[in-house]
């Protein structure tokens, strides 16, 4: 499968069946949703896969981006696809003032990534994880646990449109929006 930014940039796709990259439409959508909040933004991408979305956060302007991959395999691909978006804004790609981008990738499950402190929160938190797999309530619980997400950041979950999770305890729904089978959710901390 080709996969390829909305840019037009060419990524490596992830190897076998275990990732299931987010549509170009779906992408689209997002950037398009969250594009007042991308430029400068620090940007989380949890259960990454290929890293398409923190790409395209990177090439819209995020300062600052970090995947979070369990498949050592595929946390390879997004690392790759990271170095080559990050590589081609270094080239002139109309550049923002100030520091050149953040950005990297971690190998790690998503509960045990959520558990460790951190000293930077994130303006906007990505969570895609496998649809099925029912994690969810658990990523909202992790990223409300921690100085995860800044004051006014948003949590966007991309989940399937025939099992929209519901809105956990603590968070408010800021948007819900459905393409097809794929729905996003944009969350807030109530």
């Amino acid at each position: 499968m080709s996969l390829r930014l909305s840019g037009g940039r060419r990524l490596q796709s992830p190897p076998g069946n275990t990732a299931r990259p987010t549509s170009s439409r779906v992408r689209l959508a997002v950037m398009n949703l969250l594009a007042p909040e991308l430029a400068h933004c620090a940007w989380l991408d949890l259960c990454s896969g290929s890293g398409v979305m923190a790409c395209e956060a990177l090439q819209r302007g995020a300062r600052r981006v970090v995947a979070v991959e369990q498949d050592r395999r595929i946390a390879v691909v997004a690392r790759a696809n990271l170095e080559a978006v990050s590589q081609g804004l270094d080239q002139g790609l109309e550049p923002i003032a100030g520091a050149a981008p953040r950005w990297e990738v971690h190998c790690r499950e998503v509960g045990s990534w959520l558990a460790q402190p951190e000293r930077e929160g994130f303006d906007l938190i990505y969570a895609d994880p496998p649809y099925a797999a029912g994690l969810y309530a658990a990523i909202a619980a992790g990223v409300a646990a921690g100085p995860w997400l800044k004051p006014g950041g948003t949590l966007v979950w991309e989940c399937a449109s025939s099992a929209v999770p519901p809105t956990p305890d603590g968070w408010q729904l800021r948007n819900e929006r459905r393409y097809g089978s794929t729905s996003l959710m944009l969350l807030q901390r109530a």
